[in-house]
């Protein structure tokens, strides 16, 4: 039987040979199948995404169809599980999306070499018993694992197929919050986990793509020390084994769900994203991620030019999660957002830091899979109007809520948000009188957080947590005028919340600050659903804080 590691072991030795770096060698072999596994619960299953919905996210377009290239080797679910009879072309499994979809399309547009996909997994079940390599219970997730993975990797030597195990996407952890022994060893659980299926498929060196539990779910407020405990967890591991990687999840799509909107798992846009997560890591790995270059070629501004520095700040909707370029195409007269403006700086930390823009860049769509926020309509609205020059700096974290932007932060003290925000605000500042400008920081601009008015106990603590962080930033920034101008989409209403006024309470924090503006945003276009904004409502919102700004001159 073909060992799954010789074809590796073979090209190390040639590279030795002929002198060539093993690693380049390597992914220079363009002929053998790179097998991937996919592995974990309920949001690797892909549970609340479907089919239908793919159409509705542009990116994205034509995941529904099979992908006859990839081969798709599967067994998911628990009771009744769905099983492949064979090696079958890749495509979803009973109406429902998983990441692989997207990641197969995403990596097979970056390499040359086939690729195949294997995957097992099951909502609801957890490594402490489930996934246990040494004591499986339940489900018994692991031995079922090791035999499907061996099983169809037997079938491709049967068939003399060349193939080597490229890596394990693990996406898992939420079931183990539930049992106090499972959640405080779950970083003892992860190593050992890793180190079995290192073993027991004779691959030393497998590595792992080891994906963050979402912070946007409703679990991640409500349960927020406990996924908090999770994700400590999986850095332990993460951070000394050389061949485990994590890979953030918080900044993708959510499901939107009925009440208050809040939800479980990712849904249809967020597998997506979070296939493309999972191809970013593993191109990133043997150096075959696209480069993304958005290049300010010449300075937009002449040396002493006073220059208004406007920084964007907050969560899912100031990030744009369902703001996609292509539906500006046939948004009346904003097409022209679709091109960089050299005219303008801009510079941006966004996804809590998943991307980060190489200094300034133009003007322009910079997003993950090709998103926008509300900085397009806003710098084009407040550039034709004011006679200074103007820069626009933005830092999200969609996965974030507003207790993660006080100075105080939570528990979860890895999510705390403050310290780097106001070190953005100043780098921001300093970079533009490095290059010679004279600087005013013209006003914050915060999207009062989405999630923070669906869950009670938050919508109860956010105005005094919007007025703490207001308040910090003028002292640590020393500016005790310094314009906030915070905009509230119409908050959701429920019954399970609407008990609690939140507009009346920013209102009141907003009278007492004579430089709070409280943008009420309650007439954006018509939204499909609650939370988030389409490409309508986020065009909409950078014209309103535009139109804010613009009237207090």
């Amino acid at each position: 039987m073909m060992h799954p590691l010789r074809p590796t072991l073979i090209l190390f030795a040639l590279a030795t040979f002929l002198g060539v770096p093993a690693e380049a060698a390597l992914q220079a072999d363009n002929t053998t199948l790179r097998v991937f596994i996919f592995a974990g619960q309920s949001n690797m299953v892909g549970s609340d995404s479907r089919v239908a919905d793919i159409q509705r996210f542009p990116p994205f377009a034509g995941l529904g169809e099979p992908q006859e290239d990839v081969l798709f080797s599967y067994s998911i679910g628990r009771e009744n599980k769905h099983l492949s009879e064979g090696w079958v072309p890749l495509a979803p499994v009973s109406n429902v999306v998983g990441p692989e979809l997207s990641f197969a399309r995403e990596v097979t547009r970056a390499i040359k070499a086939p690729i195949a996909v294997i995957k097992v997994a099951a909502g609801g079940t957890h490594l402490g018993g489930d996934w246990n390599p040494d004591e499986p219970i339940g489900f018994e997730m692991y031995p079922l694992a090791l035999d499907w993975v061996r099983s169809a990797l037997a079938a491709l030597d049967e068939e003399g197929t060349k193939y080597r195990l490229e890596g394990i996407c693990w996406h898992q952890g939420e079931n183990d919050m539930f049992n106090e022994d499972y959640m405080a060893s779950y970083g003892e659980n992860l190593s050992r986990f890793l180190a079995c299926w290192r073993r027991d498929l004779e691959a030393p060196d497998l590595r792992f793509y080891i994906g963050e539990l979402c912070t946007k779910t409703i679990w991640g407020m409500d349960l927020r020390p406990r996924m908090h405990a999770i994700s400590v967890g999986q850095r332990a591991v993460t951070e000394v084994d050389p061949n485990a990687d994590y890979v953030p999840t918080s900044h993708v799509g959510v499901e939107v769900g009925g009440g208050v909107g809040l939800h479980y798992h990712y849904g249809t846009l967020g597998q997506l994203e979070h296939g493309v997560n999972y191809a970013n890591a593993y191109l990133e790995t043997i150096g075959q991620r696209p480069a993304e270059p958005r290049a300010l070629e010449v300075w937009p501004y002449k040396a002493g030019d006073k220059v208004k520095l406007f920084v964007l700040a907050g969560h899912r909707n100031m990030e744009g999660e369902r703001a996609f370029v292509q539906d500006l195409k046939t948004l009346r007269g904003k097409s022209s957002l679709l091109k960089d403006n050299p005219r303008i700086a801009y510079r941006y930390s966004i996804g809590g830091g998943y991307k980060i823009s190489d200094g300034w860049e133009p003007m322009g769509p910079a997003g993950f899979y090709d998103t926008f926020g509300p900085e397009l309509s806003f710098g084009a609205a407040v550039s034709r109007k004011l006679k200074e020059r103007v820069a626009v700096a933005k830092f999200t974290h969609s996965g974030s809520q507003i207790i993660d932007w006080t100075p105080e932060g939570s528990e979860a003290i890895t999510r705390n948000l403050y310290s780097g925000f106001i070190e953005f605000v100043r780098d921001s500042v300093q970079d533009l009188r490095d290059h010679g400008q004279e600087v005013e920081l013209a006003g914050i601009l915060y999207h009062l957080g989405e999630n923070d008015m669906s869950w009670g106990p938050f919508r109860n603590g956010a105005p005094g947590r919007l007025q703490a962080l207001v308040n910090q930033s003028r002292l640590d920034l020393e500016l005790p005028e310094l314009p906030w101008f915070v905009s509230q989409q119409s908050p959701t209403d429920d019954e399970q919340v609407n008990e609690i006024d939140v507009t009346a309470a920013i209102e009141k924090v907003a009278a007492a600050d004579p430089n709070l503006i409280h943008v009420k945003a309650f007439d954006l276009p018509a939204q499909e659903k609650q939370l988030v904004l389409d490409t309508a409502g986020i065009v909409a919102l950078g014209e309103l804080l535009a139109k804010s700004v613009l009237s207090r001159r």
